[in-house]
């Protein structure tokens, strides 16, 4: 199949972005290392020592940049679907995040230790009809805050990708309701046509 204009056009883009170029030469995953570097520079959201349980972690750039700051005292601990190729100071766990045995397989890598920051980058493959991908965004974000609100020690934080639009200020209120503090971030790394925005929330309500 000939690739279309549009695909050509993302392929030149990807190939003369920056972050794209920045990251293969210093050894990143993903451009989207850049953003969860940007966000926790300003905010301070990873410490050393701490755990962390990355959600849809493939290809691995937010684990990789986790993993280097929580050293060896720490934990980063990623969940994926898909398959990730090994990363060091990362335990990685294939499967779906609500699974009971994949729950198991984490509660068994924590060794009770609690869990400091929640990180999640999920987007759902898109359709490319808006309202549906849209949908599809939102509830891959409620995914996420509903795992962290049930994992994550009542001092950590809790960061997700959601894209404005449709749901988006009801999730807003929802994650202002659950947590002590919320601030939306747009690190400079996330292209500007694009609705995607971070919330970060901390300290957990009771």
């Amino acid at each position: 199949m000939k690739p279309s204009k549009t695909s050509k056009q993302w392929m030149r883009e990807h190939i003369n972005d920056p972050f794209v170029q920045q990251a293969q030469k210093e050894g990143y995953r993903s451009r989207a290392a850049y953003k969860l570097l940007e966000i926790n520079a300003r905010d301070h959201l990873i410490k050393p020592g701490q755990v962390v349980v990355d959600l849809g972690a493939a290809p691995g750039g937010w684990c990789q940049v986790a993993a280097k700051i929580v050293g060896e005292a720490g934990k980063v601990i990623a969940l994926d679907l898909l398959p990730v190729e090994p990363l060091r100071g990362v335990e990685f766990i294939q499967g779906d995040f609500r699974d009971e045995e994949v729950l198991r397989k984490l509660e068994s890598s924590l060794h009770n230790r609690p869990i400091g920051l929640v990180i999640s980058d999920m987007a759902p493959n898109f359709s490319g009809v808006s309202q549906v991908d849209q949908d599809r965004a939102i509830y891959l974000a409620e995914l996420a805050m509903e795992f962290a609100l049930k994992h994550l020690n009542p001092e950590g934080s809790f960061l997700v990708k959601v894209f404005q639009g449709s749901g988006f200020e009801n999730y807003m209120k929802l994650m202002r309701s659950r947590f002590e503090k919320v601030v939306t971030r747009k690190p400079k790394a996330s292209r500007d046509r694009s609705s995607e925005v971070y919330l970060l929330g901390t300290g957990v309500l009771e």
